[in-house]
């Protein structure tokens, strides 16, 4: 089965209060609960075609929403972005986030529950795990004897056995400087940002709400040095502190229920250490799903591409942010829908387990006006079916993406940036048309956004059709250069510009479709796609009548035509702008 994530950002998604104010406290800008995906929610999305559920940001972070009656203070504000906190500076990897339960000292319960809610209808749990960084004020008040830090060797850079890296020299007049201010548990013991800053001063570009965690190796001397550590080769040699401490983390949610985690940053740990920490999490659970947001940039601990590495290593999905990139250069760049053939071929090594997204929370909202060249929200359906039928990775959507969410909700850190914040408290308007206090029936839906969330609904679940799962690729614009009508580009036909067509073929199942994307915002186009003698061949047809039947709308008519007509005039075809067919190649 091809997995197809619904990233569910609790504090957002089950988010009742509608309005609010930017830097809003949880008092007047809500917040969501683990109570609030409730089953009429669960249910949605399972019939959405949704395999896997990323429950994100549920660990407790830093945060300025104290609980003192549960002994948990605000944290110092100085480490805190926004009011609520980022989810990914963790402050105790053993809790969840007392935000959001209805009753925070029971809020562990409420998230098993909510674990089994998952399970029932059908999907695998996920949630974050955030390895490379943790929060500077973490402590574990649930399991304080597995800790990071307590019997480190402050009084130098690196040492094996050290949970940080700390700042030379160790004196008690040396403060940390934060762009919010002193953190005075660090004056004279500084430790090193998580994106790897080593100093006393981090600016408001690095995390430096966040310390980097060590797995053994001194980051400095690059990934060979990493490369060295001990994993399957040496598997009597003794791991180092952190990997123990790390398996223990997924061992305590798997015990829970979790079957799967996003592993953010990735590629800034050592690869040893993920060889080794899938292999014990997988003995636990078979199918454990690993997800890796990663990037081939310089904070990489790899020597290879990470498409290549951390499948090896044991990962289901990484990020696809190459074909992510290459398509929203079609609006922010000089790209055409031509050059997006490089993104799926089918040997290259993202073809199989790119992760495919076109919004996650680091990402802007495609509808959001200031971004995606400003036409995003008009050409979200070609978006999808270009990025997600065009390979066999696993398919992520974001909560909101469904309804053309634009971030117009209250903010705080981070500013109009596109993207829903993650660091306060705020709603997603148009997800709350459909969530409707938790009916989840969509009935303050706008005929627009109810439009697209039924196309969204209709579409993913055709990620299973063998063709699309399993299927190889093959790319027919260079087969149509000489089209007429097949794209536009300032109000003239030019080939190739924005309409995008290619095949998908699984040879075991006989399974073909046909995909043609109209990626442009403003014309519909009437065109013919060319299938010439070599891909009929490459798809296994023989010379006679073949059918084409849409699976995106099912009422319509079926096209009959024959091979040798395909070749000759092509398939006559008609995409409104921003549209896009799935059609099943029937012989």
């Amino acid at each position: 089965m091809r997995p197809v994530i619904y990233q569910l950002f609790v504090r957002h998604f089950s988010n009742f209060t509608e309005g609010g104010v930017p830097w809003g406290s949880r008092e007047q800008n809500g917040c969501g609960t683990f109570e609030g995906v409730n089953d009429a929610a669960l249910e949605a999305i399972a019939r959405m075609g949704v395999t896997h559920l990323w429950l994100t940001g549920v660990l407790r972070h830093a945060t300025q929403t104290p609980y003192n009656e549960l002994g948990l203070p605000a944290s110092p504000a100085c480490v805190v972005k926004g009011i609520a906190g980022s989810p990914y500076a963790v402050t105790d990897y053993y809790d969840v986030d007392p935000d959001l339960a209805v009753d925070p000292a029971r809020r562990m319960q409420e998230f098993e529950a909510l674990l089994q809610r998952c399970r029932r209808w059908g999907m695998v749990p996920m949630m974050d795990f955030i390895p490379n960084h943790v929060s500077r004020c973490y402590e574990s008040t649930v399991k304080p004897e597995l800790g990071f830090g307590t019997q480190d060797d402050t009084g130098c850079f690196f040492a094996r056995e050290n949970a940080f890296y700390y700042l030379d020299p160790q004196r008690s007049d040396y403060w940390l400087m934060l762009p919010q201010g002193e953190f005075r548990p660090e004056r004279g013991c500084g430790r090193v940002t998580g994106n790897n800053a080593a100093t006393w001063q981090p600016t408001e570009m690095d995390w430096y709400e966040a310390v980097k965690l060590n797995y053994g190796s001194d980051y400095r001397h690059g990934p060979h040095a990493a490369d060295a550590l001990p994993g399957v080769l040496a598997p009597h040699a003794a791991v180092p502190r952190t990997w123990c401490l790390m398996d223990a983390i997924l061992s305590y949610w798997q015990d829970k229920g979790v079957g799967g985690f996003r592993c953010d940053m990735a590629h800034m740990v050592p690869m040893p250490f993920w060889h080794w920490l899938i292999a014990r999490a997988r003995l636990r659970d078979s199918s454990a799903f690993f997800m890796a947001e990663a990037y081939n940039d310089h904070m990489k601990l790899t020597a290879g591409d990470v498409h290549e590495v951390l499948p090896q290593v044991g990962f289901n999905g990484v990020y696809d942010a190459a074909a992510y990139q290459g398509l929203r250069s079609l609006y922010e760049g000089n790209s055409w829908a031509n050059d997006l053939d490089r993104f799926n071929s089918s040997t290259a090594p993202t073809f199989g387990s790119g992760v495919r997204y076109i919004e996650n929370h680091d990402e802007p909202r495609i509808a959001h006006p200031a971004w995606w060249g400003g036409v995003g929200e008009r050409v979200q359906r070609a978006a999808m079916v270009a990025q997600y039928a065009s390979s066999c990775g696993p398919v992520l959507i974001y909560n909101g993406q469904e309804v053309g969410e634009r971030a117009e909700g209250p903010g705080g850190f981070g500013g109009d940036n596109g993207r829903t914040s993650i660091f306060d408290y705020t709603n997603l308007p148009r997800l709350q048309r459909w969530v409707n206090h938790g009916a989840c029936d969509g009935a303050g839906l706008t005929a627009p956004e109810r439009a697209l969330r039924d196309f969204t609904a209709r579409l993913l679940p055709l990620m299973q059709v063998p063709a699309l799962s399993k299927g190889a690729f093959y790319g027919l614009n260079w087969a149509n250069q000489c089209t007429p009508g097949y794209g536009r580009h300032e109000g003239e036909c030019v080939s190739g510009h924005h309409l995008y067509a290619f095949l998908r073929h699984f040879r075991k199942a006989k399974s073909t479709v046909l995909a043609v994307c109209n990626l442009c915002p403003v014309h519909d186009i009437e065109s013919h796609v060319h299938i010439p003698a070599d891909a009929q061949a490459w798809a296994g047809k023989k010379p006679g009548r073949c059918r084409f039947r849409d699976l995106l709308n099912p009422e319509a008519p079926v096209v009959d035509i024959s091979t040798a007509e395909l070749e000759a005039e092509g398939l006559p075809v008609a995409v409104p702008a921003g549209g896009a067919l799935l059609l099943e190649w029937e012989v």
